[in-house]
């Protein structure tokens, strides 16, 4: 094969398992079940895949996920490799498949991850398991034993005190994303949501209520890269990667002075730099929302609105279809679905439906190019990766 750019490579199938409580599939059920419609959508066959890539299993224990994965769906790659950028690992794995593909490593990439987050145990198990994973602090933080919406609460409450934000503007984004997954079948919570139901859901840590957070799921997402090649053969119109950015700003929150600027700021700088685009070009916006709060961020971060001013962006349906600025219309981790390191995939699914125009009753009128943003850790890690049909 010869060798292409880093981005000489398109997305041709997508795919997703039954979302929310599955318990008749484990982990590598699910994969198998979104590997399989990845490859349905793309009309291909698990003999036509040479490269794969996955996530690890928090649920599972498993010392080589790539390889379990691989034997577990009968391949033989000449290429895999298992990746961990925690949520932004769905956005990472599209990047690293077209590098993959571009220098001539292999030719059609798998990325496939899941678990059974909900099934496997409670739900409360599942969020002291997330605890446990170490986003805090050995020394400092983990002996007073935070969870993760403790640490997210200090970028909520951080960014309350400087600009104003409130706990109004952090419910409009659980309502609107809410609204969209009602319009998705496969979501894992559709009923609609008010802002009084979100502000009197019970408080997991001042200011972060239950609805401010993601739920728990099972589930799993898959995607295929190619050459531009091998898609002229295939089922789907390609989806082109645009532009890639990386940010890394801290990994432990308690290190960082400036908690309500984000890594965002740089991979988006990067990936608008790369495609050639800058936010007003944006169509739709699949922006990771493990919290509320993170959206409202990351909106300022990628340059969508100036910092401070992402509370008033959200309001009065201001990131809700027909809005100035589609974010997140699956339902995202809010209410789409979060099964753990798979959770941002399903935000790139999403990306690739808007831009096919396949999104049913959720779809963005005319929407030709959308920026997908993956964050990792206490907002600490970012991958932003701008998408187009070919």
């Amino acid at each position: 094969m010869s060798r292409r750019s880093p981005l000489s490579a398109v997305i041709v199938g997508i795919g997703e398992s039954a979302v929310g409580r599955v318990p008749h599939l484990d982990a590598l059920g699910l994969q198998r079940m979104a590997a399989l419609q990845a490859l349905d959508d793309a009309g291909l066959s698990l003999c036509d895949v040479d490269g794969l890539l996955t996530t690890p299993v928090r649920v599972e224990n498993w010392a080589m996920p790539c390889g379990v994965v691989s034997e577990g769906l009968g391949l033989r790659p000449r290429y895999l490799a298992t990746l961990d950028v925690a949520g932004a690992s769905g956005t990472a794995m599209a990047h690293h498949a077209a590098m993959a593909v571009a220098t001539g490593q292999c030719e059609t990439v798998l990325c496939v991850a899941g678990q059974n987050m909900l099934s496997f145990s409670s739900q409360g198990a599942a969020v002291q398991k997330l605890a446990d994973a170490g986003w805090a602090h050995p020394e400092f933080e983990a002996p007073y034993g935070p969870l993760v919406p403790t640490l997210y609460a200090l970028v909520a409450q951080r960014h309350m005190h400087e600009y104003g934000t409130t706990l109004e503007q952090m419910a409009e984004v659980a309502v609107t994303l809410r609204k969209h997954a009602s319009l998705n079948p496969n979501a894992h919570k559709k009923e609609l949501l008010s802002i009084a139901d979100v502000m009197q859901s019970k408080t997991i840590t001042s200011p972060l209520r239950m609805l401010d957070c993601a739920v728990v799921s099972d589930g799993a997402a898959a995607f295929i890269v190619t050459t531009p090649e091998r898609a002229r053969d295939l089922r789907q119109a390609p989806v082109r990667l645009l532009g890639h950015g990386y940010g890394h700003s801290h990994t432990y929150i308690g290190d960082y002075k400036n908690v309500t600027t984000t890594g965002a700021v740089q991979s988006g700088k990067d990936a608008f730099a790369m495609a050639g685009l800058a936010p007003a070009d944006i169509d739709v916006a699949e922006l990771y929302d493990c919290f509320t709060i993170t959206v409202i961020v990351e909106l300022e971060d990628l340059g969508f609105c100036a910092k401070g001013e992402g509370g008033r962006y959200v309001e009065n349906g201001g990131i809700g279809l027909g809005g100035h600025l589609p974010v997140t219309t699956h339902g995202g981790l809010l209410s789409g679905g979060h099964p753990g390191l798979a959770g941002g995939m399903f935000h790139l699914l999403e990306g690739v439906r808007q831009v096919r125009h396949q999104a049913g009753a959720r779809q963005v009128p005319g929407a030709e190019v959308a920026l997908v943003h993956g964050n990792g850790g206490i907002v600490g890690l970012h991958s932003s990766l701008i998408i187009a049909k070919a």
